[in-house]
C-alpha cells in the first residue's frame, strides 16, 4: 500500500474525528463543574513581593601605619688617654775655656778703572734733494727727454734712482745707481746728474735724485 492509499483510508479519519470530539467534551465539563473558576481564582490571588536588600560588605579596617625603625648611630669611641712621655732634662753644660784666634783683615781689592761704553754710531744724515743744492736742477730736468735707446728697445716707461756725495766746495763725487728698472734708464740718469752745477754747504752731504720716464 502506497502513501496515497493510506491517506484515503476511512478508518484514519474516524479516529481523528473521535479524538477532537472527546477533547471538546472535556473542556465543556471543566467549565460546567467549576474547575475553570478555581484556576481563575488561583491566578487572581495576590502576589507577595519582597525587596531583597543588597548585603553591604563591611568597610575594610583602617590601614595601620608602621613607624620607621629608630636610626641607630654608632656609639662614640671610648676615650683613651695619650701615653705619658718622660722627657729627660739635658745634662748641665760644663764651662769650657776656648781660645779665640783673631782673624786678619782681608787684603785690599784693587779696583780696575771702569771704561765708559763706546758711543753708539750716529746714523748718517738723510739724503737731500738735488733741487735744494743744485741751481740748474730745473733746467737740466726740463731738457731731459725720453731716452732714444729705450725707444729702439721698445720700452715705454721706466724709473731710476741716483745717489751722489756733494763735497764742501760743491764737487760731485761717488755717483752710483741705487735702483733702475732697466740699464738704459740708469745710464741716462747718470748722464743727467753729470750736468748738475751744485753749491757747497761747508760739509759733505748726501744727495739722492729719483727719475721717472714715460714715453709721451
Amino acid at each position: 500500500m502506497n502513501f496515497s492509499q493510506q491517506q484515503a483510508d476511512p478508518r484514519r479519519h474516524a479516529v481523528g474525528f473521535s479524538f477532537v470530539v472527546v477533547l471538546h467534551v472535556a473542556v465543556v465539563y471543566a467549565l460546567v463543574s467549576g474547575l475553570a473558576k478555581k484556576v481563575v481564582d488561583v491566578v487572581r490571588a495576590p502576589i507577595d513581593t519582597k525587596v531583597i536588600e543588597e548585603v553591604k560588605k563591611p568597610p575594610p579596617p583602617p590601614e595601620v601605619v608602621v613607624p620607621p625603625p629608630p636610626r641607630l648611630e654608632a656609639p662614640p669611641p671610648p676615650f683613651i688617654p695619650p701615653p705619658e712621655v718622660q722627657v729627660q732634662a739635658p745634662p748641665p753644660v760644663q764651662p769650657t775655656i776656648t781660645a779665640v784666634t783673631p782673624t786678619p783683615p782681608p787684603a785690599p781689592v784693587a779696583m780696575a778703572p771702569v771704561t765708559p761704553p763706546a758711543p753708539a754710531p750716529t746714523a748718517p744724515p738723510a739724503p737731500v734733494s738735488a733741487a735744494v743744492v743744485c741751481s740748474n736742477y730745473a733746467s737740466v730736468m726740463g731738457d731731459a727727454g725720453f731716452p732714444k735707446e729705450a725707444i729702439r728697445q721698445g720700452l715705454e716707461k721706466g724709473d731710476a734712482t741716483i745717489q751722489f756725495t756733494l763735497g764742501a766746495t760743491g764737487a760731485i763725487k761717488d755717483i752710483r745707481v741705487v735702483s733702475a728698472s732697466h740699464p738704459v734708464f740708469a745710464r741716462n740718469s747718470l748722464r743727467i746728474v753729470g750736468e748738475y752745477k751744485c753749491q757747497g754747504q761747508g760739509r759733505e752731504i748726501l744727495v739722492q735724485v729719483p727719475f721717472g720716464y714715460k714715453l709721451e
